[in-house]
């Protein structure tokens, strides 16, 4: 089976801040990791470091308390990790999906049947995405690409 992968374009109004940047990459893995919690799916969100990965596992916890998204850390929770497992090394186990927030694309992304990637406003990261592009299509995936926007509370918009 093919890889498929799904590049989200985030909005390029919302600020150059590569903060900014990353916290929108993570609100939309956020909203990635429930949309296919909801499908039934098991998700890895591949985070930068330890650090990184802490601050996705926070952001979960927080996100939605209306529909709670099982995670956890890799190493945490039950023997074969949540539907949705955080980290920052090679996975474990067998999932289909990943979230890449990553700034390569992981050795070991062609054991996953569907890939979802971020492209920010920022220069330097929005490079490093087509170069995952790139990467991507190179080793044969099925690749596409698609805008998303990004709801004003979460940009930081102080107008209420």
């Amino acid at each position: 089976m093919q890889t498929q992968v799904m590049f989200y374009l985030l909005k390029d109004d919302v600020t150059d801040e590569k903060e900014e940047d990353t916290r929108s990459a993570m609100y939309h893995a956020c909203l990635q990791a429930s949309y296919f919690y909801r499908q039934n799916q098991r998700v890895y969100i591949y985070a930068q470091d330890q650090q990184h990965a802490e601050q996705i596992d926070e952001m979960l916890w927080a996100f939605d308390s209306d529909s709670f998204v099982p995670h956890n850390l890799v190493g945490e929770g039950p023997k074969q990790g949540a539907i949705v497992e955080i980290g920052y090394q090679t996975p474990q186990g067998r999932r289909p999906v990943l979230i890449n927030l990553n700034s390569e694309v992981p050795n070991f992304a062609n054991q996953f049947q569907f890939i979802v990637d971020f492209v920010p406003s920022d220069e330097t990261r929005k490079q490093q995405a087509r170069e995952r592009f790139k990467t991507c299509r190179q080793q044969g995936f099925q690749v596409d690409n698609q805008a998303v926007t990004m709801p004003a509370s979460v940009a930081g918009d102080s107008t209420s």
